[in-house]
């Protein structure tokens, strides 16, 4: 296509959309803005939602340093959905792009990546905060114990918490996505190698991807348990200074 071709296309474009805007009454205009306005605000909830959950999980943090002289959690990383990936969920599940077919269908809207420091650590975080009498578990998958078939490894949680306006209480629901340094190593490289624009990836590129991930799990369980051992240790030395004393 040529560039004046283009350019036509652009302000015939432009031309059929200023047409509509005319065409539109000022009711429809006035519908089109409160719906957009309810769409944002329910975008701005669950961005609240995913703040109150991380301040959780923040606060969970600092007990463990204090309690075990270390940090558990390594990272946390948060995002909200696009809009465009918004609309595509819903359409591979057949639904229509409306508020309460986002709300009532799509879960992952608001979502938290907790990246800790060993496998342990990924319960002992998801036990701490799942005890907690504000905080509704709706789902759970664990692809620690039950990996994907492509090896990905992590612990997923869909939970729901309450959010406080100036006037109202709303119940969010937020996705967490737990994991170690290794598993979530493993996963930002095999996005990376899987899904490279103009690449072909092959079956035994996949075998490798697998074998990867193995690796990366062996890594997971000889750390966890070098970690439990130091733990028992300093538990042992501290029993004989208390006998001692």
């Amino acid at each position: 296509m040529s560039k004046k071709e283009t350019v036509e296309l652009t302000q015939s474009d432009g031309e059929i959309r200023e047409k509509l805007r005319e065409l539109m009454d000022e009711d429809t205009v006035e519908w089109m803005q409160q719906k957009t306005r309810a769409f944002f605000d329910l975008i701005s909830y669950y961005r609240c939602a995913m703040m109150e959950v991380e301040t959780k999980l923040n606060v969970l943090n600092e007990e463990y340093s204090m309690r075990y002289d270390r940090n558990p959690i390594m990272t946390i990383k948060s995002r909200i959905k696009s809009i465009d990936s918004i609309r595509g969920k819903l359409k591979r599940k057949g639904l229509p792009f409306t508020l309460d077919a986002l709300a009532d269908n799509i879960y992952d809207v608001a979502g938290l990546r907790v990246i800790c420091a060993f496998r342990e650590d990924v319960y002992s975080i998801a036990e701490s905060l799942l005890s907690q009498d504000d905080v509704t578990l709706i789902r759970r998958t664990d692809y620690i114990e039950n990996p994907k078939p492509n090896g990905y490894r992590s612990l997923h949680l869909i939970i729901e918490v309450p959010i406080f306006l100036a006037s109202e209480k709303r119940m969010m629901k937020v996705e967490i996505q737990l994991r170690t340094v290794a598993m979530d190593w493993w996963a930002s490289l095999e996005h990376q190698l899987r899904y490279k624009k103009d690449n072909t990836f092959t079956d035994e590129m996949s075998r490798e991807l697998n074998y990867c991930a193995a690796v990366s799990a062996d890594l997971d369980e000889r750390m966890n348990k070098l970690m439990c051992a130091v733990n028992s240790k300093d538990a042992a030395e501290m029993n004989k200074e208390v006998q001692n004393a």
